[in-house]
């Protein structure tokens, strides 16, 4: 299992770790397969978005604070964060990608995005590989 260090610059943002998984993934050897990309926090996750157009990325957190809001009056959890902990729950902390040829097998417009609600922190994103 490889581990992906990723430092965070603001509360919520997206990042891309594409190109780290692939990395993972060439470093493993394996040519036909899957991987998994798990996060191991609960104000954090892993998504596959648009890569091409920043605006998605934008529109995507921006969406996120709407319908889920920092500060709601009926948060009960005394840390602040409730809203990061509702977010990671819907976006999900793991993503399964096949793999064939050495090569992550995503869309055109696709990549592996690590996702941040409850930033800035240094975090990980656990990458398994599996197959031959």
């Amino acid at each position: 299992m490889e581990t992906i260090t990723v430092k965070t610059s603001s509360r919520s943002q997206m990042i891309d770790v594409t190109d780290r998984v692939q990395k993972a993934v060439q470093e493993s050897g394996v040519q036909d397969g899957f991987v998994v990309c798990f996060v191991p926090h609960t104000t954090a996750a892993v998504t596959i978005q648009e890569n091409a157009d920043p605006d998605v990325l934008h529109d995507v957190l921006w969406k996120l604070e709407k319908l889920i809001p920092q500060h709601e009056t009926a948060y009960r959890h005394n840390e602040g964060n409730s809203d990061a902990h509702l977010k990671c729950s819907a976006v999900g902390v793991s993503q399964f990608i096949p793999v064939e040829g050495g090569r992550l097998v995503l869309g055109t417009w696709q990549g592996v995005y690590f996702c941040e609600f409850d930033g800035p922190r240094t975090r990980r994103l656990l990458v398994q590989c599996v197959g031959r």
